[in-house]
């Protein structure tokens, strides 16, 4: 019994513990759903009043610049509450909503401290005494928020150039504060530059500096001095290295920024804005008064006593060196004679690093706005002669431009951070986009700045620095030298006055080659696809002796050859191709037959059929295969301006035709026109065929490099165009008198046609500002405009048979070399050496005798070229000499006329041999068959009959079958 009481208890007890803690557990419930309550009602309140803050602000505070209004502030005892309260619910930092209004509030604070209305200014509460001491404090917190606004001005972008177009006061008040020394002060903390590159995105820093530029522009000039060096240099150098890490190739996150390029876009709106007005700040860094305090004077300064040193080439100089050694004993003996010693400066010299700096952060501007590259580069090459006084300070550096100097420099590791390399970059990246402005006048006339000695100077030393950094590997083991920015900046310079010396010379015989390479060692190295050697004959073939680059493209083409299949070494019959050709549709029925062949068949053996006049198979001496004859008569046909696919310039040099589609298929002629002579190249056939010299700068494809200018290669084209343009270039009164326009009129075909330089062109007018737009338009559209379907088609044609990379080994004189022969007056003694001679005669025979006897003694140098052209249809010898003329120069003896001639027999070789005629053959003149370059000689009894019937027919053009 007791048990069950004991039991009974303790789950009363139980129960009586569970309902008290269910009742406490409620009660924590009700408490916390009244404290939840109670803080969302707290929010909700806040919000609410929040909102009522803003609602009030902005129905009070109004954005003039969105709604048009102008209308008068509002009372100011209105406005102080509202703005007070405002000011207790903002938080700049984390809102721009909130921002906005702020920026809005201090627009109407300012309109209100201007307003002629007293109690309508913000200002004018502090007079009242209730109030003067609350608003003091008010305004103290207005303020504190200002200054967290103005912690981030310093990217605003064109933010001085706002404040000194608007409010120039200001600019003073920031002037006699310091805030310039003051902001490149605080710059010259590297940790500085390395935070703020990597916290604020490119276009903020590009702001930035830009302020910097125009804070310094219009600093006074004492002041502007002492902060150029080392302040505002190194400052500029840091932030421009920094910005190129926003700028990336287009891809679906990029934008075009018009300064940078692609680059990574900034999420601030604001830093997308007043670009232009940006860019009217950067252009006061290579403008007239910076550049002249940051490079200009300080260049005078040092070079002030530097006596300019004329150029000698290293044989020149080791003879001069001789006497003035002797001079100098001489003089010692009799103290009569005095020398003055050439100081050179060092790299590390405390005002070469100077220079050295500013070319830095210059060059640093041209990498990082690579849309104003070509802005930057003239400022530098035409403000204030700096060039020329750059160019003058690296004269000092030591002998040939202190060539040992930067040698030792590009050996070190860390070439590329050196400051003195910059200098060398910079300097010949202006010099290039100088020397392809500089037109011919300037150059070899004028010569000012510039003396023609000075550019010989300056190619000795690119050539040779080039070619030891090929040669000796000196930027390092990497595959890419050829990309290095130092190797680029210095080859394309040197490129551009190769280029200018191919076409017009003013360097001495002898200038571009290295006595260094050996032809049979740099032979043996590319066949061994020596690195250097590869590079060299890539980037530097003129170092090679022209006789030997022709022989190395004669390697070439043999060794294609073989590889192909087509020499006879190679396989037992060569594989060729047969056409039958009329002679009076030859260009016709050559297109028709070898158009369709691919360019591997074109560049075997092609066998020719002649059909005469009658339909019949042509027989005699030549036999089949007299493709070299097929070849002259089709150049000859397709070159004659008459067939409209070419014209001739003054000086009766070729190019195509603007008009030649009046002919039928007019491309497709040209690509065959391209290749029949791609086949006579590939074969060593010379062809008289001159053509224009800027059209051979597209057959070689330098239009397309961005070095090349149009106007340098128009005089080929039309000499007085040429005088035109130069005349529009630098005439002296106002352009916009003239009445140009972008846009050309032509007579073709009896109308005048009207063609646009640029879309638009027509209607925009040419001024002092854009001539020299013009005048590059203009050339362009003669030379590569209206000719470019022909240009392309021919080239299409003459690269399927020549490869592009042998071309490349010439330049446009020597490929006209390549294609008609050498410029050389004809050595007799060559051609009597390599003469083959048929039907009796032999090197001792007496015509033969006079026939040398007369072309060197009789003969005029121009009457020997006829002679040459006579019998070979081309008046220049070839290129390496008659030993590689294919095929030979023949001469025989003949007795008949063509049209009886059946070849040599027993008789008549007897009879030719012993002198043995009847009779002299007056009646009878010399003749030629072009195609196996033979003189048929008639075997004359008299050296005057001889002297008399050669020159009649090598002067009247007569040939093949003139008897």
């Amino acid at each position: 019994m007791f048990a069950s009481n004991e039991s009974q208890k303790s789950s009363f007890l139980e129960q009586t513990k569970a309902a008290r803690e269910e009742r406490a557990l409620e009660k924590r419930r009700e408490m916390a759903v009244i404290g939840i309550q109670s803080c969302v009602r707290t929010f909700l309140a806040r919000r609410r009043y929040h909102k009522q803050i803003l609602a009030d602000f902005d129905e009070l505070i109004v954005d003039d610049s969105q709604d048009g209004s102008n209308g008068e502030p509002h009372v100011s005892a209105t406005v102080y509450p509202i703005v007070r309260r405002f000011l207790t619910q903002i938080g700049l930092k984390n809102c721009d909503l909130i921002r906005e209004r702020f920026e809005r509030l201090c627009r109407y604070l300012n309109k209100s401290m201007e307003t002629e209305t007293p109690k309508r200014s913000y200002a004018i509460l502090c007079l009242q005494k209730d109030k003067s001491l609350p608003w003091i404090s008010h305004i103290k917190i207005l303020l504190n928020f200002i200054l967290q606004l103005l912690e981030d001005i310093k990217p605003v972008p064109a933010l001085i150039y706002h404040l000194y177009t608007s409010a120039p006061q200001c600019i003073e008040q920031l002037s006699s504060m310091w805030i310039l020394k003051r902001a490149l002060g605080i710059s010259e903390d590297l940790n500085w530059f390395s935070d703020f590159g990597r916290q604020i995105p490119g276009t903020k820093c590009l702001a930035f500096l830009g302020n910097i530029v125009n804070l310094f522009n219009i600093e006074n000039n004492v002041e502007a001095r002492l902060l150029a060096y080392p302040l505002l240099t190194n400052t500029a150098f840091q932030l421009f290295a920094s910005i190129p890490n926003t700028v990336t190739p287009k891809g679906v996150f990029t934008q075009w920024h018009e300064l940078l390029g692609w680059h990574t876009p900034s999420t601030d709106p604001a830093q997308n804005q007043n670009v232009s007005l940006i860019k009217r700040q950067f252009h006061m860094l290579w403008g007239h008064r910076c550049l002249k305090i940051l490079l200009g004077d300080l260049l005078k300064d040092i070079n002030v006593n530097y006596e300019r040193v004329e150029f000698q080439s290293p044989n020149q100089a080791s003879t001069s060196n001789i006497l003035r050694r002797a001079l100098e004993r001489s003089a010692t003996r009799n103290s009569l004679y005095k020398t003055t010693k050439t100081f050179w400066r060092k790299l590390d010299a405390p005002e070469v690093i100077q220079v050295s700096r500013v070319s830095a952060m210059y060059y640093a501007a041209l990498n990082t706005l690579s849309q104003l590259r070509l802005d930057i580069l003239t400022g530098i090459c035409y403000n204030d002669n700096v060039i020329y006084d750059l160019w003058l300070f690296i004269t000092s550096l030591g002998p040939y431009c202190g060539l040992r100097e930067f040698l030792e420099l590009l050996k070190c590791e860390d070439f590329l951070r050196k400051p003195q390399t910059a200098m060398l970059m910079l300097f010949c990246d202006c010099m290039t986009h100088y020397v392809t402005i500089l037109d011919e006048h300037e150059m070899y006339t004028e010569e000012k700045p510039f003396l023609l000695n000075d550019y010989v100077m300056l190619t000795y030393f690119l050539n040779n620095i080039l070619y030891k950094i090929i040669n000796d590997n000196i930027l390092g083991n990497s595959k890419n030298v050829v990309q290095s920015p130092v190797f680029i900046s210095l080859h394309t310079l040197l490129l551009c006055l190769y280029r200018r010396d191919c076409r017009r010379t003013f360097t001495p015989t002898g200038h571009w080659l290295i006595s260094e390479v050996k032809p049979t060692a740099f032979v043996n190295d590319l066949e061994k696809a020596k690195r250097h050697a590869v590079i060299l004959l890539q980037k530097m073939p003129h170092v090679i002796p022209h006789e030997d680059r022709v022989k190395l493209f004669r390697k070439f083409v043999q060794n294609e050859k073989a590889v192909l299949g087509l020499t006879e070494s190679a396989c037992a019959s060569p594989r060729s191709a047969l056409i039958v050709v009329h002679r009076d549709r030859i260009v016709e029925d050559g297109y028709r037959q070898l158009a369709a062949l691919k360019p591997h068949a074109l560049k075997g053996v092609i066998r020719v059929r002649f059909i005469n006049q009658q339909g019949l198979h042509e027989a005699g001496i030549d036999q089949d295969g007299v493709f070299k004859e097929f070849l002259e008569e089709t150049i000859k046909k397709v070159f004659d301006p008459a067939l409209n696919l070419f014209k001739t310039t003054s000086d009766q040099r070729l190019y195509p035709s603007p008009i030649s589609y009046v002919q039928d298929n007019h491309l497709q002629l040209f690509e065959f026109v391209g290749r029949m002579l791609g086949k006579a190249v590939y074969e060593g056939i010379v062809v008289d065929v001159p053509f224009a010299s800027f059209f051979l700068s597209q057959l070689l494809g330098q239009t397309h490099q961005a070095l090349y200018s149009c106007m340098d290669e128009l005089p080929s084209l039309d000499a007085e165009l040429y005088r035109s343009l130069t005349f529009i270039k630098h005439y002296k009164q106002d352009v916009a008198d003239l009445n140009l326009t972008f846009s050309v009129d032509q007579d073709v075909m009896g109308k005048i046609v009207t063609h646009e330089l640029h879309p638009g062109g027509k209607a925009r007018v040419v001024t002092d500002h854009n001539k020299l737009v013009y005048i590059h338009y203009m050339a362009y559209f003669h030379m590569n405009t209206q000719i470019r379907e022909q240009t392309q088609a021919f080239n299409r044609g003459f690269r399927g048979i020549v490869n592009p990379e042998w071309l490349s080994l010439f330049s446009p004189p020597e490929l006209q070399r390549l294609i008609s022969g050498d410029t050389v007056p004809l050595d007799l003694k060559d051609l009597r050496k390599h003469t083959q001679y048929y039907g009796g005669f032999h090197d001792s025979h007496r015509v033969v005798g006079w026939l040398w006897d007369i072309l060197s003694k009789d003969f005029t140098e121009e009457e020997r070229k006829l002679f040459l052209k006579f019998v070979t249809s081309c008046s220049k010898p070839p290129l390496l000499g008659f030993a590689h003329l294919e095929p030979p120069f023949s001469i025989r003896c003949v007795e008949v006329g063509d049209d009886e001639d059946t070849g040599d027999t027993i008789g008549s070789v007897i009879r030719g041999f012993f002198t043995i005629r009847k009779k002299d053959p007056l009646n009878r003149l010399p003749t030629s068959s072009t195609c196996f370059n033979l003189l048929k000689l008639p075997n004359y009894q008299k050296k005057s009959t001889l002297r008399d019937k050669l020159r009649y027919a090598v002067t009247s053009n007569t040939g093949f079958e003139l008897s």
